[in-house]
């Protein structure tokens, strides 16, 4: 029994007439009649009752109807759903953010993708630190991630997003925090909240490098793993911290975000693997790139607003 069987044997049922549905399908009624004798054969049993003047469904054609529905328009759904996939408008991605990317690219995604793709599901894991993101990424854990710096791979394809500088985050009471811009010398006697360096932060690294180059090594390190902590602790007053520009987004009682007068950056790239790219990952990959540039652009208007303000 086949589906194209099916499908004529609905025609005939609702048309109650073999010439009515050849010309419906589209072919000869000969060859309809011939497929629906052979459909009988096969179920041993005779499914229409036929006269010159009309064509009736037989009690066994009544109960193959409700089956043959069910059966074709399950058929029906699959080849949608396969184009679907095939398409990249269904089926399931698996994103990692660090930290500092959860807060101002993760919830826009969210939204774009929902909007844009309803039927592609997200699994969104934010808060992450990088080396975790790259390791699930080559596990299968993560379709796409978000991070700062990956090891060249052969395994993994980078996309640069976007470079940020980073920016000072001050208690709100702290005297430097009513300045356009603070000079990274000037924070060299604060004890310094970082992320971990247990866990090879890239932004624990990134942040002693720019102390570095501003001649001195924070200490005390309060050391925090979650981005969203790390600015709890400074609003708490447990010391001052280097953040990118986008963690601003993170909206917080208690702490200022001052420029530096330095030139710090650090990037951000979307990570993921070379081999066993769903359509649906290109999707949702390339939303991101769309999102990123979309708040790379908002910000540099207004941070160029804030300066003709000034």
């Amino acid at each position: 029994m086949e589906i194209r069987q099916l499908r004529y044997f609905l025609a005939i049922a609702e048309e109650c007439h073999f010439g009515r549905a050849a010309a419906r399908l589209h072919i000869a009624q000969p060859a309809l009649s011939q497929q629906i004798k052979q459909l009988e054969t096969e179920l041993g049993i005779t499914l229409f009752n036929r006269t010159t003047r009309r064509v009736e469904m037989t009690e066994a054609g009544c109960q193959l109807a409700d089956h043959a529905r069910a059966l074709v328009a399950g058929e029906e759904r699959a080849r949608l759903h396969m184009r679907e996939l095939a398409a990249g408008r269904a089926g399931r991605v698996s994103v990692g953010f660090i930290g500092s990317a959860t807060y101002d690219v993760l919830p826009q995604v969210a939204r774009t993708v929902k909007a844009r793709l309803p039927k592609v599901v997200m699994e969104l894991h934010g808060e992450v630190l990088a080396p975790r993101l790259v390791e699930g990424l080559l596990e299968d854990t993560y379709d796409l991630v978000l991070v700062r710096k990956a090891a060249p791979s052969e395994r993994i394809h980078i996309t640069p997003l976007r470079s940020e500088p980073l920016v000072a985050v001050l208690p709100s009471h702290h005297p430097l925090a009513y300045q356009d811009q603070v000079d990274l010398r000037d924070l060299a006697d604060e004890p310094f909240v970082t992320h971990p360096s247990q866990a090879r932060s890239s932004m624990y690294d990134r942040v002693l490098a720019a102390c570095g180059r501003a001649g001195f090594t924070p200490s005390p390190l309060v050391e925090v793993s979650e981005t969203a902590t790390l600015v709890v602790f400074v609003a708490a007053g447990h010391g001052v911290a280097l953040v990118p520009q986008s963690v601003r987004s993170l909206s917080l009682a208690g702490v200022t975000y001052v420029p530096l007068t330095e030139t710090e950056s650090v990037d951000l790239l979307l990570a993921r693997r070379t081999d066993r790219n769903s359509p649906a990952t290109a999707q949702v990959a390339a939303v991101i790139e769309e999102c990123v540039r979309g708040t790379s652009l908002r910000s540099r208007r207004s941070d160029a607003g804030e300066g003709r303000e000034r």
